[in-house]
């Protein structure tokens, strides 16, 4: 590909610079010049033009040997996204209760187009190592997170997930709609979603759903575990209280910003008897 691919004639230079920066991925976090060109087609001399212009305004970072990385021009610009930071200020205080009680994975994660993205993580060295990441993404049917988010979203994400085809990860992954679809139907009952072995063997993750005034889900708080160490009977519950405290919190901000707006129904418990009925990680059977 050092000639570059004839799709891009004609295209923008935007079109192009996004080409380059989605290159990069979890997998592929440094790439060289020629493996950025192989991976968007572009010419090389086009790629070096683009990535040396991008090194000098922070977006991308050279590396020993040549290469190139994610600069952080681009994380102070994806921490002024509202949508996340918000969630994040707002969040984190219950986050670190639930870590704290549990010594376990905790996660804020809001829904991107047909995957779950985590805007926020709370771990600890005894906690299990886990595939989830800040800014990371992984499917909506496979993890608790998703399936909260894909219970609370129109009819139409579920079709659209569907259609896409539900990979399965493990033995234990869903993949018949029709069970999804029961599975989101629980969600909707109970407030709680579960991921048993879905993704990922030996992991279980308990999720709920985080809403604003008008009852829509804006992100999910989740935890992960190891599957031996999880006490469903606490943990759901103290999951499902948190997040309703996040939902006030959140609604209360709204509130202060439009003083005429009508304040929401009350929803669920306090968290903190919930959360600290939940055993410490390190102490779980």
């Amino acid at each position: 590909m050092a000639g570059g691919s004839t799709e891009w004639r004609g295209r923008s230079v935007i079109s192009k610079v996004v080409a380059l920066l989605d290159a990069f991925t979890p997998a592929a976090p440094e790439l060289s010049l020629n493996e950025l060109a192989a991976e968007t087609g572009l010419p090389v001399s086009t790629t070096y033009r683009l990535a040396s212009e991008l090194v000098a305004w922070g977006g991308l970072e050279r590396v020993a040997g040549g290469g190139y990385r994610i600069g952080l021009r681009l994380w102070e610009l994806g921490s002024l996204a509202p949508r996340g930071e918000s969630l994040r200020e707002v969040a984190l205080p219950f986050m670190s209760d639930l870590y704290e009680a549990t010594r376990e994975n905790v996660h804020l994660a809001v829904l991107d187009g047909t995957e779950v993205l985590y805007v926020e993580k709370l771990s600890g060295r005894r906690a299990m190592p886990v595939r989830t990441r800040r800014g990371g993404r992984l499917p909506l049917h496979a993890t608790a997170a998703g399936k909260v988010l894909l219970a609370h979203a129109p009819e139409s994400l579920f079709r659209e997930t569907v259609a896409a085809g539900l990979r399965r990860y493990t033995a234990h992954t869903i993949i018949a709609p029709g069970h999804l679809r029961r599975a989101l139907t629980d969600i909707r009952r109970s407030g709680i979603g579960y991921a048993r072995e879905e993704l990922t063997v030996g992991t279980l993750s308990v999720a709920s759903a985080i809403l604003d005034g008008e009852g829509d889900a804006v992100a999910a708080l989740s935890v992960t575990l190891r599957s031996r160490r999880g006490d469903l009977r606490r943990l759901g519950p103290a999951v499902h209280t948190a997040a309703i405290s996040i939902s006030r919190k959140l609604q209360e901000r709204a509130l202060l910003r439009d003083p005429g707006r009508s304040r929401p129904a009350a929803r669920g418990r306090e968290p903190r008897r919930a959360i600290a009925a939940v055993p410490s990680g390190d102490a779980a059977p």
